[in-house]
């Protein structure tokens, strides 16, 4: 997500942080540059226009030009700027005791699926959501949107497939909603590929009837510019309160997230992240600028973790690696852990400066599929040579390699850098201390308000993990623990 922009903008900056003077000149080159990564990142010609003018009259007023390092300043200037232009503050839904939520887009963009991840979210967070399956145009539509309730626990309401009239669904759904326990309804509706007339004049007179607290569209950010028109064209039909903008996963532009608040006025109020049910998130626009920085987001990795990863069984593994025990049947558990965190990109994009160390990692070295070989190799293995890594001699490795489906150097590499891995994790080295004292993390409370982002760390450089829990209220005490730069030419468990 956004890492064209993302890389232009951190040659835009380094040239910026490295100014001690600012002249016109150069300011105006800088900013060029800047407009050009916008534009590029498909954002909306006159919303980058407008951008760049308020970022380009802040940078040269004398609070800029006096400063010691003026294009550190010009540097947070635009970062509060993108936050302004991403909304200012995370809006939350307004749905009061008794909501009802519309939520309409094009085909293609993932309605039906968004509508049963936010049920879900709406779930998690308390709420009694029920869904009513409104799309009488799309085949399987009302089916794909009732397997999907059953995932997610929440019950559906699915008219018979010969139904035509919407009108009708939706009253018949609001009478059987009055049997069930709930306090928000969720009305998936048709689409079309193109926004038309007859699809407007429905969704009026649904709008009309339920006369909904939100009305959400729900928009591919891949479609770029197209989105920001059809956002346009649904605001007039229905009036919506906000948006919710869906694979951002795979888009590696962003331009439409730029572009949406400022055409539309309304707010975007999740987004999609990926294809799992429970891959929804709340936008929040000064995290979102963050990420854009090459800054990461900290507090969305910590609540990520929180909501999928169980911390007695994280902190057992810990202590077993510190105590040297650690062996593949942890391995396989931790590989489980992460697989449950989404897209190991993505994962590892919300650590600050992460965008310049991908560039160092060779091809494919955050393929989802790596991780996939890696846990056939070790299911391949008896109970006892999971437990005891030193059993496997090369006969077994070969058999573990024709029951995995993968060559034999990949089953040597893994039980190489797993053995690397036990003997740093739990030595006395850097690792091994770093290990030890996110022990901190044990003592880690609700209730105390996010972290704050940490410094982009110097090229090619973890966080320094002190600073980082120190951040966090976590403790890490002693001596500073910056992980070193990875040595040149390690593959590490992902090879090539």
């Amino acid at each position: 997500m956004f890492s064209i922009l993302s890389d232009k903008l951190d040659d835009s900056f380094r040239k910026l942080r490295g100014l001690s003077k600012i002249s016109e000149s150069n300011i105006a080159e800088a900013l060029r540059d800047i407009r050009m990564a916008l534009l590029d990142a498909d954002v909306e010609y006159s919303v980058a226009r407008q951008f760049m003018a308020i970022v380009k009259e802040k940078a040269q007023g004398e609070a800029v030009l006096k400063t010691v390092k003026p294009g550190e300043q010009i540097v947070k200037i635009f970062q509060d700027e993108l936050t302004t232009l991403l909304g200012g503050e995370a809006e939350q839904l307004q749905l009061g005791e008794q909501g009802r939520i519309l939520v309409v887009g094009l085909n293609g963009a993932g309605k039906t699926t968004t509508s049963a991840k936010l049920a879900l979210r709406l779930k998690t967070d308390g709420r009694k959501p029920l869904l009513i399956a409104c799309d009488l145009i799309r085949p399987a539509a009302i089916d794909q949107l009732a397997t999907l309730g059953k995932q997610i626990d929440v019950p559906v309401y699915t008219p018979s497939n010969s139904e035509k009239d919407v009108i009708r669904v939706a009253k018949d759904a609001i009478k059987w909603a009055q049997g069930i326990e709930h306090d928000v309804l969720i009305f998936d509706t048709a689409g079309r590929q193109e926004v038309d007339d007859t699809l407007i004049a429905e969704l009026r007179k649904l709008s009309k009837l339920l006369n909904p607290q939100e009305s959400l569209l729900v928009a591919d950010a891949a479609t770029g510019q197209q989105a920001v028109r059809v956002a346009s064209s649904f605001d007039k039909a229905v009036g919506l309160t906000g948006i919710i903008l869906t694979k951002l996963d795979g888009d590696a532009r962003g331009g439409a997230a730029l572009s949406m608040r400022a055409v539309t006025g309304k707010p975007i109020k999740y987004t999609g992240d990926g294809e799992k049910l429970d891959m929804l998130s709340p936008f929040v626009p000064n995290r979102m600028a963050d990420r854009i920085l090459g800054m990461g987001d900290i507090v969305g990795l910590v609540e990520k973790a929180a909501a999928n990863i169980d911390e007695k069984s994280a902190m057992k593994a810990m202590e077993r690696m510190m105590s040297g025990e650690f062996n593949f049947n942890d391995f396989l558990s931790q590989m489980k852990m992460m697989q449950s965190l989404g897209p190991l990109d993505a994962l590892l994009g919300l650590l600050p400066g992460f965008g310049k160390i991908k560039k160092q990692l060779p091809d494919g070295a955050l393929d989802s599929k790596k991780i996939k070989h890696m846990e056939a190799i070790v299911l391949s293995m008896t109970k006892a040579e999971r437990s005891n890594y030193k059993l496997l001699i090369p006969a077994r490795r070969r058999r573990i390699a024709k029951g995995s489906g993968r060559t034999e150097i990949e089953v040597n590499r893994l039980i190489k850098n797993f053995k690397e891995m036990k003997e740093m994790m739990g030595g006395k080295g850097k690792m091994g201390g770093m290990m030890k004292a996110m022990q901190g993390m044990q003592g880690m409370q609700g209730g105390k308000g996010m972290p704050q982002m940490p410094q982009l760390p110097a090229d090619g450089e973890m966080p320094d993990i002190n600073a980082l829990m120190a951040q966090m209220g976590q403790g890490g005490k002693g001596g500073k623990m910056k992980m070193a730069k990875a040595p040149r030419g390690r593959k590490g468990f992902f090879g090539r």
